[in-house]
């Protein structure tokens, strides 16, 4: 029988996992991120821990076709890691560094972009090939899949949707140093920079006024009909449609996949994004299909498995 492992690197842990060729997850676990010494440490953890699983499960090396790494931060084709702030890298290639350590094939890529490619193996994509997928969390981040493959471009910074740029008069800054960033207002905390603003600029009664404004309480209160919510969301809704059809007039996906910690408020979140979407997209590109995706956390394994069996 064949495995492949899959390995999504984060700031603060380690993912791992193992799967058998159709995608079966078979078991996982996480190790802790050692980011001193730039991150020096990682890459060795990693195949010790790879390498204390094959010796408990009896698994040989020539059962192994390889292991898929995620990283945050931009990817070359030939796995070079060109900086992941996280991680303290910089030109640092995990496909050399750990394919020498473990004496078996690696493949790296970003780890939004192999997020998009778990979601179309085993996720809310399955049964797509043509796919992007959204990640609406502290930032918005995204992947873009061709005919099952991902995107990534000259410099990997393929899929990067959350640096489209929106607005001309933005005067805070986004993390990426740009202005008016589809990030700032589609993201966790750009719904909350549009909630403050919304609460700033109008008198309604809003349950938003007497407690922790987030992007879980904004959600929470446009269920529950709060009008003041409800604007917000609808200003979330035209940023993020307007972005989407952005993308979609290049990349003409089939599905949209929304995951992210905020796509935990449920179909709410895609019943305001696809009309505006709808008013936006190219006529060719309306009659794109929206779900939520269903991988959570585990995503960014089952992509960098994928990634070994991405000819």
């Amino acid at each position: 029988m064949k495995y492949v492992f899959g390995v999504d690197v984060g700031g603060t842990s380690v993912k791992l996992g193992y799967f058998d060729m159709e995608g079966n997850l078979i078991d996982k676990w996480e190790i802790p991120t050692r980011t001193e010494d730039n991150g020096e440490n990682i890459i060795p953890d990693i195949a010790g821990s790879i390498m204390v699983k094959m010796t408990q499960k009896n698994i040989d090396k020539k059962e192994v076709a390889g292991v898929g790494i995620g990283v945050p931060g931009p990817v070359k084709a030939d796995g070079t890691v060109i900086m992941a702030v996280n991680l303290g890298w910089k030109n640092k290639n995990p496909n050399e560094e750990l394919g020498a350590l473990l004496n078996i094939p690696v493949k790296t890529a970003n780890d939004a972009n192999v997020a998009a490619l778990g979601e179309m193996w085993r996720g809310g994509g399955q049964g797509y090939s043509d796919v992007v997928a959204v990640t609406l969390g502290t930032g918005v981040g995204g992947g873009i899949i061709i005919n099952g493959h991902v995107v990534a471009g000259a410099n990997g910074g393929g899929g990067e949707i959350g640096h489209i740029h929106l607005e001309d008069d933005e005067t805070e800054a986004c993390g990426c140093k740009g202005h008016g960033c589809l990030e700032q207002y589609a993201s966790a905390t750009g719904i909350v920079r549009l909630a403050n603003k919304k609460l700033a600029d109008s008198s309604k009664p809003s349950v938003l006024r007497s407690g922790e404004v987030s992007a879980k309480t904004v959600w929470d209160a446009v269920k529950d009909g709060d009008e003041l919510a409800k604007e917000v969301a609808e200003a979330f809704g035209d940023y993020l449609g307007k972005g989407l059809a952005a993308v979609a007039g290049i990349a003409d996906p089939q599905i949209f996949v929304i995951g992210g910690g905020v796509s935990k408020a449920g179909h709410i979140i895609i019943d305001y994004v696809k009309p505006y979407y709808e008013k936006y997209a190219f006529p060719g590109a309306k009659n794109v299909k929206f779900v939520l995706a269903k991988l959570g956390n585990d995503a960014g394994i089952y992509g960098s498995a994928r990634l070994v069996l991405d000819k």
